[in-house]
């Protein structure tokens, strides 16, 4: 057990360090939308949009629009070569071509994400949008596909969900839950000096909002124990590892009579959370419980379920 939890521990601590691609500044070229049947209102409000997601998930600098207006003048460029011209001109490192374009009551939103340097496409993908009021949440992708340089399938997260996406099961907020864990109990301390593993299940609910989830969690485990706890979550993608702490009542059955087995239960815990943005969870959860009675009971209680 001791080598499952430096496992773990280890796995977070690499899975939360930042990546530094993303920190490095650069300096980017948004060209003017491209559109076909959208209004200019619509379009406009779509191009600020992307504009601030950009900053705000990294510290890349966006050329000012009067230096690309200056170059590009009333000709729209939809090609590489003349995105890497205009790329050159705004000594920028990225050039971004977006285009909208009506097709009946969807729109068609494309992207094509261009390194002047190498004078090449990074990214060229699309998507689609149901409504005008669905191309918030496609900009936001759009700027977080650019600054990953992922596909737009690759930056699915909780809050940045399409409408398109709803087709399979995932939510696009976060939202309450329940589920049930199944797992063993081994006793690092008291337990009336039990060596060997005992079987545990829990319950849990409660409710996730952003990086934090709370609620109760009631378990069978060599005894009764209901316990509150809180979780942060450090990412809102489908891989997502947490640490957090549980504190309530653990009733510890002991045959020794004269002593008190109950008491109060302080735990610290870790773990993984699988498909975080599906309408359902797959939890990976390590605890160290401790009881406040006379035992001075203590365990390592690692369980498997699911979250709905």
């Amino acid at each position: 057990m001791k080598r499952l939890l430096l496992v773990i521990s280890f796995t977070i601590i690499i899975l939360t360090i930042p990546k530094l691609g993303n920190l490095v500044a650069k300096t980017i070229a948004v060209l003017p939308f491209y559109s076909l049947g959208i209004d200019e209102i619509s379009i406009q409000t779509s191009e600020s949009i992307l504009k601030n997601e950009l900053q705000k998930l990294s510290p890349i600098v966006i050329t000012p629009q009067k230096d690309v207006m200056a170059i590009l003048g009333d000709e729209p460029c939809t090609e590489v070569m003349c995105s890497v011209i205009i790329g050159k001109e705004t000594n920028s490192d990225l050039v971004l071509i977006t285009s909208l374009s009506k097709l009946g009551d969807k729109i068609v939103v494309q992207y094509n994400l261009v390194d002047v340097n190498s004078e090449r496409s990074i990214i060229v993908d699309n998507t689609t949008s149901k409504n005008v009021e669905d191309l918030e949440i496609v900009m936001k992708r759009i700027a977080m596909s650019v600054i990953e340089q992922k596909p737009l399938e690759q930056t699915v997260e909780v809050g940045a969900i399409m409408e398109m996406e709803d087709d399979i099961p995932k939510r696009r907020n976060a939202r309450q839950f329940w589920g049930l864990s199944f797992g063993y109990l081994y006793p690092q301390n008291g337990y009336e000096e039990v060596d060997q593993r005992s079987f545990t299940a829990d319950f849990r609910s409660g409710y996730e909002v952003k990086n934090v989830a709370v609620g109760l969690q009631t378990a069978a485990r060599f005894g009764f124990a209901a316990n509150i706890y809180a979780s942060y979550l450090f990412t809102k993608t489908d891989f997502c590892p947490y640490v957090g702490g549980a504190f309530g009542f653990h009733w510890v059955l002991h045959d020794e009579s004269g002593k008190r087995g109950d008491g109060f239960e302080f735990i610290a815990n870790a773990g993984i959370r699988a498909f975080r943005t599906y309408n359902f969870q797959i939890i990976v959860n390590i605890d160290y419980a401790i009881i406040a009675n006379d035992f001075n009971d203590q365990a390592v209680i690692f369980t498997i379920g699911i979250l709905k």
